[in-house]
This record gives C-alpha cells, structure tokens and sequence, in this order.
C-alpha cells in the first residue's frame, strides 16, 4: 500500500490550519512548510501532529517542491490552507490505497481531483470555478511544481488519472478579503509579465474585462450561480483590468 505524505505551504493561517490538517486522515504524514508566520500557524500545526519546518518564502513552486523534499513518502498530496479534502474524496484516496494502479506499461503518476469553492455563503458550481481539475496527488519521482509567482502547477512526466470527489476551497472571507487578493495577485502577475518582457495593450485594457465578464457570466453559465456568479464575473473583469493597468504604467 503506497505511503502519503500531506504537505501545506503557509504563512498566518492560524484561522484555518487546523481545519485542513484535520481533513487529511487519508495521509500517513503531514508536514507543515511555513514561512516566517507572525500569528499561531506553526504552533497549532504541531498541536494538530504535522511535523513543522521553518523557511523563508523562496516562491510558491519552490516551497512547494522543498516541502515534497522532506516527505517520508514518495506519493505527495499537496494542499493549501484555505482547502479541506471531502469525504468522498477522502475515500476515493483510501480505496486507491488498497487497490493501486497495476498497468506496468502506463502506472498513474499523479491524481487530479475537482475543486469546489465556497464564496460568499454559498457553493459554486458553475462561472468556470468547477469543475475546476487540481493535480493534488503525486508521485514526487515523477512530477515537480512549476511557476513561482501565480497559477503555479504540477508538471506529470508520465500518465495522470482522475478522482471525483472534490477538494473543497474556501479562498475568501468576505468581499473585502476577494479584493485585497486581487490587488496581491495583479502585482504578482505584473511581475510576471514584465520579467517575460510583456507590454502593456491599451486594447486589451479595454476589451479584455467586458470579455472576461461576458465570458464567466454568460459562457460559463455564471448566472446559474444567481448573484454570486454576477460578483465572480465582476471580480474576473476587475482583475483582468486591474493586471493590465499597472502593466501599461
């Protein structure tokens, strides 16, 4: 039965820790990779029985490998700590567990799952927010994160499978917490978009928000999700105008 280790890259997540290492019963070990948090994060990790590691941020990609580094095990399953497992995917893993993949000619190096956000009070099912597939659990042999400013992914060399119990998300607190993430990322993806060499497009300032809107709200069936889908459309415009604005700067 192949072994799991759980790795969670932090930085104060104190309210919210405890919750995501709780989820993860499916798992031999958890360790906790924490950069510098000022609040109880690596204290309440430790009470929970992760093993704790202190490390300046380096990236999220680079953490994230660091952290897959120090694993017991080869198979990793990589979470954040605004995310919890579902027991359905929970079981998924275990029976997996007992009864893994035994095709010689193509073995399953990793394992996406579903992610289901909760935004606002409630579950989104559509706006192009879910099913929204996460390589979650991996083979460490064979697979490494890329990307270290934002949207950083795991990279499979080899055969990827599918689970269908979902990773459940819990990015945002409230309206305000939604917005000062997005002033965050901009910065982020600004930095990306210039150490690319990208210049700033007056045209995509201006058509790419409503495009970004029409297509959360309309083409991904974001008015199936009633008002939280007209925010989540808004909130893609807002960021999409936001990201193109400090690049033309």
């Amino acid at each position: 039965m192949p072994g799991i280790t759980a790795t969670i890259i932090t930085f104060n997540e104190e309210g919210r820790i405890a919750e995501a290492i709780a989820s993860l019963s499916c798992c031999d070990e958890v360790i906790v990779v924490d950069s510098e948090s000022t609040d109880r994060t690596r204290d309440i990790a430790r009470d929970m029985g992760a093993r704790v590691i202190e490390r300046a941020w380096p990236g999220y990609s680079n953490q994230k490998n660091f952290a897959a580094e120090q694993a017991a095990n080869d198979w990793i399953l990589s979470v954040d700590a605004d995310e919890r497992l579902s027991v359905e995917l929970v079981n998924e893993i275990v029976r997996w567990r007992r009864s893994p993949d035994s095709n010689s000619t193509a073995p399953v190096r990793a394992w996406s799952m579903p992610r289901r956000v909760f935004y606002l009070g409630g579950w989104i099912a559509h706006s192009g927010w879910y099913p929204d597939r996460k390589i979650r659990l991996y083979d460490r042999r064979y697979c490494k994160w890329i990307g270290d400013f934002v949207h950083e992914r795991v990279e499979v060399s080899g055969r990827a499978a599918r689970f269908t119990g979902d990773l459940l998300h819990f990015p945002y607190g409230s309206w305000k917490d939604h917005s000062t993430r997005i002033d965050r990322y901009t910065r982020l993806a600004v930095d990306v978009a210039r150490s690319a060499g990208r210049r700033g497009s007056v045209l995509k300032l201006l058509f790419a928000p409503p495009l970004t809107f029409l297509k959360a709200f309309i083409f991904r069936a974001g008015f199936l999700d009633g008002w939280r889908g007209l925010a989540i459309a808004y909130m893609g415009a807002r960021y999409v105008f936001q990201k193109e604005f400090r690049i033309l700067r």
